[in-house]
């Protein structure tokens, strides 16, 4: 699977790697990861995937089965929904604390990222929308009052990363998202915390709709 070759070390080159894989769905949940593949197909040693595989078992990406080795770290419904209703309590406080902030540069990321978000979409480039997808919530959320929370936020997104790729991957929902996403830019511009709240939150809960459906036809 092509990646455009990135500046850093082989271990920082196997996580982007891997990540990539995972969220283009080349590496699935459940599924496990050959280290020995993976270290052929990016031209590196297998200690620097090793050393990338730890570091994503620490973000919930992948898990480490004695034995057997590691896999694509597999949710179940209770798992994601207590994991977005986490986001939900984290992410609200944020963004209330943040909105009165926001400047100018941060509204332009934000916008910038949505139609990055919208290019993408048309290009069927689930991973670049993704990528996209996280800047524009981040954006929203740059608080320099709340770091720990956003550590926390960032490790929640990390850890549902692959079925967020699974959602995109239905047209109807990135439109869908498209729209959110409007919604959310107008509660910004609207000076609305309240709004811009409960937009977050219809946006997740319909995601979260959606992954339910996925993992229970899985």
């Amino acid at each position: 699977m092509p990646l455009p070759s990135v500046p850093g070390t082989t271990q920082q080159h196997a996580v982007q790697w891997l990540r990539h894989a995972i969220v283009t769905g080349a590496l699935r949940p459940g599924g496990r990861v050959n280290q020995e593949s993976v270290a052929e197909e990016i031209g590196v040693s297998v200690a620097p995937v090793r050393e990338a595989l730890r570091v994503l078992e620490q973000e919930g990406q992948v898990t480490y089965l004695p034995r057997r080795g590691y896999f694509v770290t597999e949710l179940r419904i209770a798992d994601l929904e207590e994991i977005y209703a986490l986001r939900a309590l984290l992410e609200a406080r944020v963004a209330r604390d943040a909105l009165p902030g926001l400047t100018e540069q941060d509204r332009r990321r934000i916008e910038e990222a949505a139609r990055d978000c919208v290019d993408a979409a048309t290009s069927d480039d689930i991973a670049r929308e993704l990528e996209a997808n996280r800047r524009f919530h981040f954006a929203i959320l740059a608080s320099p009052d709340h770091p720990h929370a956003l550590r926390h936020i960032r490790l929640l997104w990390d850890s549902t990363e692959a079925y967020r790729a699974l959602y995109y991957n239905d047209p109807d929902e990135r439109v869908a998202a498209t729209d959110a996403h409007d919604r959310i830019i107008a509660a910004i511009d609207a000076g609305d915390a309240d709004a811009l709240v409960r937009e977050l939150d219809d946006h997740r809960e319909r995601a979260l709709a959606v992954l339910r459906g996925i993992l229970r036809e899985d």
